[in-house]
């Protein structure tokens, strides 16, 4: 079993991105910059925005946060959108979700023009990576498949199972694993809340990419021996073994799943910072133009 480290990983990641920006700054080009909204004082969004903030400052990107009142209307936010797409300076736009209820995730997404939308939410980008056109992927989908590369895990005529059918990982996630050429070239099968038989069609991958949101969902039962098992979720739970009185658990239950596997993801340091380099990559590449 061969733990799939992508803090290790990701900090190399940080360190090609560093180059680049180093080349582009010492050829007289412009720092890469990334604009990260806030709506609210949520404090699971404050934490990753400030984990995407010291994450720029260790590549050398520029960053800018815009906070929002939590009962601001729909049309300030999307203003403040419209403020940063209009900022030449500003290469990368995010919208931290989610947002409260009263704002249409939909409306903000699509407000984000197409070339700042690093978090590759925006219909055109999920349109492109559809049919196969260059354009920004979803940074979790693409970290997961930077981690299958560096691990140089086969992939071609493999069945991968993915639980979960969210715009975010699932589906742009199913999308990579059945592409043409590397990593990808998988049958997928595309699981949910709703699938019949589900534990069947988890002992029947090969790899297994789990974001249910549900904390050790998947259990060692089904799990079949050499399985591949990517872990997407991240849930806080109570703990009193901790001095923080809460532990992160995944959506798998690891320590009885790992011994069957060929390779796992760790819940933390697995595909949380993959995501955040992968995010990175994206404003890098909408720093140099590399796409629009």
């Amino acid at each position: 079993m061969i733990i799939l480290d992508g803090k290790k990983i990701s900090s190399q990641i940080k360190e090609e991105i560093y180059s680049s920006v180093e080349k582009i700054k010492i050829s007289g080009g412009k720092q890469p910059h990334l604009a990260a909204v806030i709506v609210g004082s949520d404090g699971a969004s404050e934490t990753y925005v400030a984990h995407k903030v010291k994450a720029c400052e260790q590549v050398g990107f520029k960053s800018t946060v815009v906070r929002v009142n939590e009962n601001a209307d729909q049309k300030v936010l999307l203003e403040k959108i419209d403020e940063i797409n209009d900022n030449n300076d500003i290469d990368g736009l995010i919208v931290q979700l989610p947002l409260p209820g009263h704002i249409s995730e939909d409306t903000v997404i699509e407000r984000i023009k197409v070339e700042k939308d690093v978090d590759g939410f925006h219909p055109i980008n999920v349109g492109r990576l559809l049919i196969g056109q260059p354009g920004y992927v979803s940074a979790t989908p693409y970290g997961i498949i930077e981690l299958i590369k560096h691990y140089e895990i086969e992939t071609s005529g493999k069945h991968c199972v993915i639980l979960g059918r969210s715009n975010i990982v699932g589906k742009p996630m199913a999308v990579l694993m059945s592409r043409k050429g590397y990593p990808g070239d998988s049958t997928v099968t595309l699981c949910h809340s709703r699938t019949k038989n589900l534990e069947d069609w988890c002992r029947q991958a090969d790899i297994l990419i789990v974001a249910m949101g549900k904390a050790e969902f998947v259990t060692a039962g089904m799990v079949k021996e050499g399985a591949v098992v990517i872990d997407v979720g991240i849930t806080r739970a109570p703990s009193e073994k901790t001095r923080s009185g809460w532990k992160l658990l995944g959506d798998v239950k690891y320590d009885e799943v790992a011994p069957k596997t060929s390779y796992i993801t760790p819940v933390p340091g697995g595909v949380g910072p993959m995501t955040i380099v992968s995010l990175l990559n994206n404003t890098l590449k909408a720093a140099k133009k590399e796409i629009y």
